[in-house]
């Protein structure tokens, strides 16, 4: 879509939603709704609820740019209902989006893909679990399986601390994955137009890059580029748009690697929704890796707005 087309549309900004990302993803909207209208576009800024479909009906929304994070918004369920309703969207499609949100089955995309995953298993909610158990030994990192920001995510060291963290986890989800701990860089990929355009290194002051670090001022220091020799940092980069290809992602996204002395890239996840905040990486590895201003940045995404699995009637 040109620019003099999307003009012509109503863009309505997805934000807040149901999750447990609500606050980080209204200050992603509301970032981008304030550059879509210091550009001249037409946009609106709507606080997703269980009524998004009617306020998308009478704000007669023709293209929505999701700024949602988490559960309802980031797994495919909002992509299916603006599918139904034939209204193009930003970002993946619902398969795609089910599959990233879903820690366990993209784990298992990507390593169909050939790509280097950390060694994890699953627990359901009620099932036994203790360090003795585990095919690896401690530290481990506990997650569940779809959240974002990392919410619900703790590092444990010691094994009286696993069921503490496994119950904090089990808050959020039924199904939890148990990673084995792997030290090295926190690198972060980014995707646009379906293409690497930079990886930054973050250094967090915290234990990792946890919630806090993430939306903390000062909390984390952000090295672009990542301090990686160029051969390891272009082959983060390739590995980060094989995984984007994987899911089948569309657009644009944030892979997540931590990357070994020893050059192995282990894939963590990949943010189809990544944050559009003062503090968010995608919009810095886009201005120090593609010379694009957050504005450019939300234009070029709001341009590349698609049904993903029917055209509009």
């Amino acid at each position: 879509m040109t620019r003099d087309e999307l003009k012509q549309k109503r863009i309505g900004v997805l934000m807040g939603g149901l999750s447990a990302e609500r606050d980080v993803s209204l200050k992603s909207g509301m970032a981008v709704h304030q550059a879509l209208l210091a550009m001249g576009y037409d946009s609106t800024a709507l606080d997703v609820r269980h009524n998004v479909a009617v306020m998308l009906h009478e704000e007669k929304i023709d293209l929505a740019f999701i700024a949602l994070h988490g559960r309802y918004g980031e797994d495919g369920c909002i992509q299916g209902l603006l599918e139904l309703m034939q209204i193009p969207y930003t970002g993946s499609g619902v398969l795609a989006s089910a599959l990233a949100m879903h820690k366990l089955y993209s784990k298992q995309a990507f390593a169909a893909a050939g790509l280097t995953i950390t060694p994890y298993v699953t627990v359901r909610q009620g099932e036994c679990c203790s360090a003795e158990q585990l095919p690896f030994s401690l530290p481990v990192v506990v997650k569940p399986v779809q959240e974002g920001s990392s919410v619900g995510v703790a590092i444990v060291k010691r094994p009286e601390d696993l069921q503490v963290a496994l119950d904090d986890a089990f808050r959020y989800d039924a199904l939890v994955l148990v990673e084995k701990y792997i030290k090295g860089q926190e690198v972060q990929v980014g995707i646009l137009s379906n293409q690497p355009i930079g990886a930054i290194e973050i250094v967090p002051k915290n234990e990792f890059y946890d919630f806090e670090a993430k939306y903390s001022d000062g909390m984390a220091e952000h090295i672009f580029p990542a301090r990686l020799a160029e051969p390891l940092y272009l082959k983060v980069q390739q590995q980060g748009l094989q995984a984007h290809q994987a899911l089948g992602c569309d657009g644009y996204c944030r892979v997540d690697f931590l990357v070994t002395e020893n050059g192995d890239c282990y894939l963590l996840e990949v943010n189809t929704l990544p944050g559009m905040t003062a503090l968010s990486l995608l919009p810095e590895i886009a201005q120090k890796g593609a010379g694009l201003s957050f504005e450019e940045l939300v234009e070029q995404i709001a341009c590349s707005a698609a049904l993903k699995t029917g055209q509009a009637g």
